[in-house]
């Protein structure tokens, strides 16, 4: 298969959901995932719409991933570590590297990594 950059929103919903496939699956994500999320259509819409936002700057998402990344973190007593963070980061780029190449591939990487070193390090102060 050959591979093309991430370019519509199509492209954005082929990554979130093959990621989120992923992720339920996963031993040690999937308990955080498949507690806290009851709508997978809603939810993979919603993250569709981030990411859109995130890489192609068109269009305006309205919520707060931090706050509901703390209350998850709450909800599993603070369990939340860097392995939960290095693992979604893995499995995001594997599920980038299985479909996509070109810049907005790696700039949906870059923007992930400092996502999740900026969500760990709020979910950390959150704590205090």
């Amino acid at each position: 298969m050959q591979k093309k950059d991430i370019k519509t929103r199509a492209d954005v919903f082929l990554l979130v959901s093959s990621f989120y496939e992923k992720v339920k699956k996963d031993a040690v994500l999937a308990p955080f995932f498949n507690e806290a999320i009851t709508d997978w259509d809603a939810h993979l819409e919603r993250l569709t719409s981030f990411w859109e936002s995130s890489l192609f700057l068109k269009t305006k998402y309205l919520g707060n991933p931090l706050e509901v990344h703390v209350k998850v973190d709450q909800v599993h007593n603070k369990t939340i570590t860097e392995l939960h963070f290095g693992l979604w980061l893995n499995l995001w780029f594997q599920t980038i590297d299985q479909f996509f190449e070109g810049e907005n591939a790696d700039n949906a990487k870059r923007r992930a990594r400092k996502m999740g070193t900026f969500l760990y390090l709020k979910i950390f102060e959150a704590r205090q």
